[in-house]
């Protein structure tokens, strides 16, 4: 999941994330203006598109032919007319097995507590996951999210879990005021691509 504010090597970054076989992007914006995703979507390659999924400014899904939306709620209704792929946030495993119903996949949230902001706190004990993953709520289906890092990636794969999303780990290792080599972050991304499998 990119950062939720921009920063002037984010797409080239980016584009050597993919090109490293980052499998899906989530584009998080929270509090952008819409050019400024249109912008970053357009300095990165075509190719790329049909595996990026936009949190915000959903028309943007069909103007570069993106993977799909995500809501940020496991009961939020698709926007209306809405056609195409739907990811969804869940931290109520009570909601879990709704919100998969109504998904292409579910991030699990807040897994551990967050590397990128420090007032989000974990949602579940280890033995709620472990319950959770005995009763099928946890399939490759929901990715974990918050707090996922190199030590937890296998811990998560052996939990059932799709797969995890990554932000703070990643993005906390580039220092988007004083840096402009981003070498770390390749390097760190395929220790979490092995330890995931």
């Amino acid at each position: 999941m990119t950062r939720p504010t921009f920063f002037v090597e984010e797409d080239k970054i980016l584009e050597a994330l993919f090109d490293e076989g980052l499998d899906d992007l989530h584009v998080f914006k929270p509090d952008s203006s819409p050019l400024y995703v249109e912008r970053l979507l357009s300095l990165l390659p075509e190719n790329t598109y049909r595996r990026i999924t936009v949190h915000h400014h959903f028309y943007l899904k069909e103007e570069f032919g993106l993977a799909g939306i995500h809501l940020g709620s496991p009961t939020l209704p698709k926007p209306e007319g809405y056609r195409g792929n739907v990811s969804r946030s869940c931290n109520d495993l009570s909601l879990l097995k709704e919100a998969k119903k109504k998904s292409r996949y579910v991030f699990l949230h807040n897994i551990f507590d967050s590397l990128s902001c420090s007032t989000e706190k974990s949602n579940f004990t280890m033995a709620d996951l472990q319950e959770a993953s005995r009763r099928g709520l946890i399939d490759k289906h929901v990715y974990a999210l918050g707090g996922m890092s190199l030590e937890h990636a296998r811990q998560m794969r052996d939990l059932g879990f799709g797969g995890i999303v990554v932000c703070g780990d990643l993005w906390n290792l580039f220092d988007i005021h004083n840096q402009t080599d981003y070498k770390s972050v390749l390097t760190h991304f395929e220790r979490l691509r092995s330890a995931i499998g």
